[in-house]
């Protein structure tokens, strides 16, 4: 039993059923790249083969002295032609080889190794006369051949060099050598049943799978939706920040389906020549008509999708003709065809109105950073064939690893281990996947730079300030490691555990992030009485959350409750690209940069005092880590516990 669209609904059926072989689509540009080199060495050896064949041992003489040679008789034969006479010395007899000029269907018979006179043709009436007194054999003919010969090594052969020039350069550019399939998609067609990823491989987007089981079950049982009336929506935008699954996600429905998939960029599309993007689009649809019920699936699609409406200057013209032809297309098919679009994006702020609408890409699926729950599903199945040590706790990987991708996930675990093989051992501990953690976060651990006294014990007073004052701070995440071992760029890091997933942040939150940033600053102040470049990155991170605090959340005493900027980016992202347009007067800049230098300015006040009441525990943990070069979570809190009687929870004054 069929479905509506010709595709085999029992299993059985399913495992055993091919596509015609006529809808395999184009062959590649590059497949008839060995067949062009072996015509064109062809050619090169037969034109080398007939100049040996006419190029015969001859002397070129004047007329006259070919009228003397005839005279007394040392010419026997003459053989006339449109462009020579050539004059042979013996008679024509057996020992003579018949020549047969390939391409060209023409033969000679010649002696061999034979002696000849060439010379040019003149109009003399006398000739002819002389030839028949002295009884001199002559006969005309044709030399067309050698005159095909002249075309080929002057006009075919050297076009033909110019032609593979050019398509080597064109392929090294990354422009394709055929310039006859310029317009044929780029995509990557695979076919059905060859697709082993499914919905069980995805983990950390439950509800993104949930919307798109819909997609799957149409392209599986289409008849129930359309007994209804119903119809899919054409077009499937999944929206998510770098690494959370969304290629991923396409694969496992075309597994799941069953179906061919075509797979293929945005970038693709666009070329440098006129009307290609467009062109390749209508070769792309085509193609999956022929194929369906199939998934087209564009990745980047903000490349061709990006918005025509703040195209000030112009823009490029190719990028919105293919971006018209795609809006056509995605307009043209039935809904009930089976052929269904899923588009990937990080960026969909800046795509085009016309796509979003309903009809096109009618229902846009968040594939979000994963929580606590998803990131540890996602560390199983990634964690599938690794050898893990007994006691191994993917539980805590998970908690530390709060605002992980799906695929920083699985960096992580590879680079576990990776760092097992490299100490030498064959299963992987729940150290390794620390180290990796750390690799990940702070960088590459320098063990080769050595720092002078000075700066280590700097670096260990800074580190240490950070510390105490996240302890103190209420609502703060708890202290996982501190370390002065040099990584990356930073001499030493401390880092912070989440105990659980956080979607929103309370002012007080952000000013304690402030004060956690300031803490090391201040405390490097009170040890050596100056200031240093190492809080560089950290009056960054603070400056900009001062400035967040009056502009985008709002929080200021003066412009409570109004955003002062326009930011764009991904919904629901830390990172925002900053939209370089001030929509607010010079005062009010103004009064933006006092506040600012007034909130740090508070803040870093207030944890000057806190640090002044623990300066004795502060020389402490500076101290072992001085001693130790870095303290875990239980030797930290030790430290803590007997040096302070109050609980942590209590807020500081």
């Amino acid at each position: 039993m069929n479905s509506p669209f010709g595709f085999p609904d029992n299993k059985e059926d399913k495992k055993n059923f091919q596509l015609p072989k006529k809808n395999q689509g184009p062959k590649r540009p590059g497949s008839w790249k060995f067949p062009l080199i072996y015509l064109f060495i062809f050619i090169v050896l037969m034109s080398a083969f007939n100049y040996y064949l006419t190029s015969r041992s001859t002397t070129v003489i004047d007329f006259s002295d070919f009228k003397n040679k005839i005279a007394s008789g040392e010419i026997k034969r003459v053989e006339i032609s449109e462009s020579a006479f050539i004059g042979f010395l013996n008679e024509k007899n057996n020992d003579e080889d018949t020549v047969v000029l390939p391409f060209f269907s023409r033969t000679r018979t010649e002696p061999r190794s034979e002696k000849t006179y060439r010379t040019v043709p003149l109009s003399d009436p006398d000739f002819i006369r002389l030839m028949d007194e002295k009884k001199i054999s002559y006969y005309a003919v044709s030399h067309r051949g050698g005159m095909i010969i002249n075309l080929i090594l002057s006009y075919v052969l050297p076009i033909g060099i110019f032609i593979l020039i050019w398509r080597y350069l064109m392929k090294r550019s990354g422009l394709g050598g055929n310039v006859l399939s310029v317009g044929q998609n780029k995509a990557v067609i695979v076919a059905e049943g060859d697709i082993p990823t499914r919905f069980k491989d995805v983990a950390g987007v439950d509800e993104a799978k949930d919307e798109l089981v819909e997609v799957v079950d149409f392209l599986k049982s289409p008849a129930k939706y359309t007994e209804i009336g119903g119809k899919i929506p054409k077009g499937v935008l999944l929206v998510g920040p770098p690494g959370t699954g969304k290629t991923l996600l396409a694969r496992a429905v075309a597994g799941e389906a069953g179906v061919s998939f075509f797979r293929m960029s945005g970038a693709d599309f666009v070329e440098m020549f006129v009307g290609v993007g467009a062109a390749r689009v209508r070769d792309l649809f085509k193609q999956a008509r022929d194929k369906a019920p199939c998934i087209i699936f564009i990745d980047e699609l903000d490349a061709i999708g990006k918005s025509r409406i703040n195209n000030i200057a112009g823009g490029n013209d190719e990028r919105e003709q293919t971006l018209n032809q795609l809006l056509v297309e995605m307009d043209g098919f039935d809904g009930t065809s089976g052929l269904i679009i899923l588009a990937a994006t990080n960026r969909p702020d800046v795509l085009d109105p016309a796509l979003l609408r309903p009809g096109r890409f009618d229902r846009q699926v968040l594939v979000d950073r994963p929580d606590m729950k998803g990131r540890e599903e996602i560390l199983k199945i990634h964690s599938r064939g690794v050898k893990l040590a007994p006691g191994t706790e993917l539980e805590t990987v998970a908690r530390i690893t709060s605002g992980f991708s799906g695929a920083d996930l699985a960096n992580i675990v590879n680079e576990a281990a990776l760092l097992a093989v490299r100490a030498g051992r064959k299963i992987v501990h729940q150290r390794d996947f620390d180290e990796a953690i750390e690799k990940t976060v702070a960088g590459l651990q320098k063990k080769t730079r050595v720092l002078k006294p000075e700066e280590r014990k700097l670096t260990a007073y800074h580190e240490a300030g950070h510390a105490l004052t996240a302890a103190f701070t209420p609502g703060a995440d708890p202290v996982q490691k501190i370390s002065i071992i040099p990584r990356g760029f930073a001499l030493g890091y401390t880092m912070q555990l989440p105990l659980e997933d956080r979607y929103t942040v309370t002012q007080s939150d952000l000013l304690g992030k402030i004060n956690i940033l300031l803490g090391g600053r201040i405390a490097e102040e009170m040890i050596s009485g100056e200031y240093s470049t190492g809080a560089a990155n950290d009056l960054v991170k603070a400056t900009d959350i001062a400035r967040k605090i009056i502009t985008d959340y709002g929080m200021s005493k003066r412009f409570r409750h109004v955003a002062l900027t326009s930011r764009g980016g991904m919904p629901g992202s830390e990172r925002h690209d900053p939209i370089f347009q001030r929509e607010y007067s010079e005062a009010t800049q103004q009064y933006i940069d006092d506040e600012i230098a007034h909130i740090v300015e508070e803040q870093y006040e207030l944890v000057t005092g806190l640090l002044l009441q623990k300066k004795e525990l502060l020389e402490k943990v500076a101290l072992s880590l001085l001693e130790k070069e870095s303290l875990d979570e239980k030797e930290f809190y030790t430290l803590v516990h007997e040096n302070h009687n109050l609980p942590l929870s209590q807020s500081y004054k």
